[in-house]
Parts: structure tokens; C-alpha cells; sequence
């Protein structure tokens, strides 16, 4: 599930038909206050559709959210760059990522979800019992009673050019190994993890398991994670850190096929400034996320210290009435398409619940 170069364009998992479904601005209908708005179409977002939907609530998605850094959130979420998800249940022989979010919208398309191709650029929530209102990136304001956001988070990338080409076309870079790691492309194969922190630990431990060997390139000189996870990594007999380096360039060959394959990654150490070559046959980036808050930032809403929509308890309820919140831009830990598509699931539920408590729905 790999996201980091965003480039919001009009996509074909958003022209899906069918006699159920619904695709246009909403600007003619700026008077109406909708049940449900879901911001965000990757598997959080199209699972609460889904759920509202069949709920009878008329949920109306918005595919994206403009202006984010490091750029604008992707129609379908992290999975639009995944070649291969093969740890979705229900799929026995695996499925691309794109693929299985349109399955995904089909779905919620077939019980009348409305689905608009803009933007939410903005935010204005209510706490005195008033409708919410968004506001697009075409200058449409939407008053909604209900309001889930399911807009994830973004990885971070070294900014690399070699390394967005590989990383959304699957020729061996990747920002989660628990995702794609055992792929069979990585298996019984070099590999390298970039970062230093906790993250970056966990993910090359899990990598031991596959790869004949796992490197850890980290800038410095010591490890940020933990001393348990650093002794958890080493104790692997096929790990090793790489101390003072950083990446200049991920280098590929052509496949059998054509596609561009990552066989090696360029070096520098930044003590000597000597340059160097990696064999590796996958990297992972694991220097962190961003979650796709910063439209909301003043809104209200209140937010961890990693930025992360802050939910006080199991549910999906923020801080405001009426708001609720699913999957990675409320899960710092998980990260996983099916943890997405359960908290989906759990803010349409909630949803549905607090609107009958208002008698709204």
C-alpha cells in the first residue's frame, strides 16, 4: 500500500457505471443538507458508502482532498500505487490495488452512494446542533449532518525521481514491507530498509524472514528505535545497518517484459562523500507518514502529536458532533487496508446511530 507521488487526475475507478450510480457536482443542490458526506475514496471511505448506503442514508463521497503536502490525496487511496495485495481476504490469488478499489466503488455504486469528483479544500464544523459545511475546490459549499473522513495518510519518500517511477509502477520500491514484503519478487532477495526509527526496525525484522539479506540505511551514526527493537533487528543472522549513508539514486534494468526493475540503489556516505552501489532487489522507505489532515487543521478537530485525527476511544467519534473519522488518517499503527475498511465500517455504523439519535435519518 504504497502512496507518495499524487497526481489528482480524473480516473477510471471513478467512471465505473452502472444503472445505480450517481457522478456529478453537487452545485445545483447547495440547499440540501446530506445525511452523510464521506471526504476520501480509499477502502475506509468506499466501506462506509457501502454501509450508508445500504443503511438508506444517501451518502454522498467526495474523491479527494486538494492541496495536502506533499501534494493532493489520490482517488482510492494508498492502493492505487499497489501492484499486488495479496493479504486482503477474499482474494486467494491476490489482486492489483486499483483493481480492488474499483470492486470497492462498483459496490458502493450499485446501492446509490453519489460520488462527486471534486475536491474538499475546507472544512467548517459545527458544534451547535447546525449542519457542517464543506467546501469544494470547484467554490460549491455542502451542508451535511454527518460527516465521516476517511482521507489516510501519505508516506514519506526520500524525493527521489528514480524512486516515485519504481514505487507506483511496482519495480521494487515500496513505503510497507508488511504490505508487500512477501511478495514473491522480494523473496529469498536482497533488500534494503531506509530510516532509523522504530518503524524502520520493525519493518526490516519483518523483512528477515524473506530476504536473504536486509540492509538498514540509516544517515547517522545511531539508531533512533529502541534498544529492544535494534537487538530484536541484529539478532537476525541475515541483518546488517549501513551507518552513515543516504540514497542517490535507485537503479533499474528492463524486465523480460519491459518493466523497469530495481536491481541496485547509489550511495553516499556522509562522512567520506564516497558513493557507492547497493545490490538490493526491493527498498522500503520507512521514514514515517503524513496523515491528510491539513485541510481540517482549523476546524476544530483535535489531533495527536503525529498529527493523526485524535479518537478518545474504540469508536470513530472526534471531539465534534457529527464528525466521525476512518481509517489511516486515524491509525498511526496499523496502516492496512483491512484495518481501513473495518474503521469505514465502524464510522457508518456510528454514523447511522447518531443520526438516529438526532432523529435525522
Amino acid at each position: 500500500m504504497i502512496v507518495g507521488l499524487f497526481i489528482f487526475t480524473s480516473m477510471d475507478t471513478s467512471l465505473i457505471g452502472s444503472t445505480h450510480s450517481k457522478e456529478h457536482s453537487l452545485s445545483d443542490s447547495e440547499n440540501t443538507v446530506h445525511k452523510v458526506v464521506i471526504i476520501g475514496s480509499g477502502p475506509s471511505g468506499w466501506t462506509s458508502a457501502i454501509y450508508a448506503a445500504r443503511a438508506n442514508l444517501d451518502p454522498v463521497i467526495y474523491v479527494g482532498v486538494a492541496k495536502q503536502d506533499p501534494g493532493p490525496i489520490l482517488p482510492g487511496g494508498q492502493l492505487m500505487l499497489t501492484t499486488d495485495v495479496e493479504n486482503y481476504p477474499g482474494f486467494p490469488e491476490g489482486v492489483a490495488g486499483p483493481e480492488m478499489m474499483m470492486k470497492f466503488e462498483q459496490q458502493a455504486r450499485r446501492f446509490g452512494t453519489t460520488v462527486v469528483g471534486e475536491d474538499i479544500v475546507r472544512c467548517d464544523f459545527s458544534n451547535d446542533g447546525s449542519p457542517h459545511t464543506l467546501h469544494t475546490s470547484e467554490g460549491n459549499q455542502i451542508k451535511a449532518h454527518a460527516v465521516i473522513i476517511s482521507t489516510g495518510a501519505t508516506a514519506n519518500w526520500l524525493g527521489l525521481e528514480s524512486e516515485m517511477e519504481l514505487a507506483t509502477t511496482g519495480g521494487g520500491v515500496s513505503a510497507c514491507a508488511v504490505c508487500d514484503g512477501a511478495l514473491p519478487a522480494f523473496r529469498d532477495q536482497p533488500l534494503a530498509v531506509i530510516g532509523g526509527g522504530d518503524t524502520a526496525l520493525e519493518e526490516a525484522t519483518y523483512l528477515t524472514k524473506f530476504g536473504s539479506k536486509v540492509f538498514i540505511i540509516h544517515r547517522r551514526d545511531e539508531l533512533r528505535g529502541s534498544k529492544v527493537m535494534q537487538e530484536r533487528f541484529l539478532n537476525n543472522e541475515n541483518a546488517e545497518v549501513l551507518w552513515n549513508k543516504v540514497v542517490l539514486e535507485c537503479l533499474s534494468t528492463p524486465d523480460e517484459h519491459g518493466s523497469k526493475k530495481l536491481h541496485a540503489i547509489r550511495l553516499k556516505d556522509t562522512v567520506t562523500g564516497e558513493e557507492s552501489e547497493l545490490p538490493v532487489k526491493g527498498m522500503f522507505v520507512a521514514i514515517g507518514h503524513t496523515p491528510a489532515t491539513k485541510f481540517i487543521r482549523d476546524s476544530g478537530l483535535e489531533f495527536d502529536d503525529a498529527g493523526y485525527i485524535d479518537l478518545k476511544t474504540r469508536s470513530s467519534k472526534t471531539n465534534i458532533a457529527g464528525v466521525f473519522a476512518a481509517g489511516d488518517v486515524a491509525d498511526a499503527t496499523y496502516r492496512q487496508a483491512i484495518t481501513a475498511a473495518g474503521m469505514g465500517c465502524q464510522a457508518s455504523i456510528d454514523a447511522e446511530h447518531w443520526l438516529g439519535d438526532q432523529g435525522l435519518n
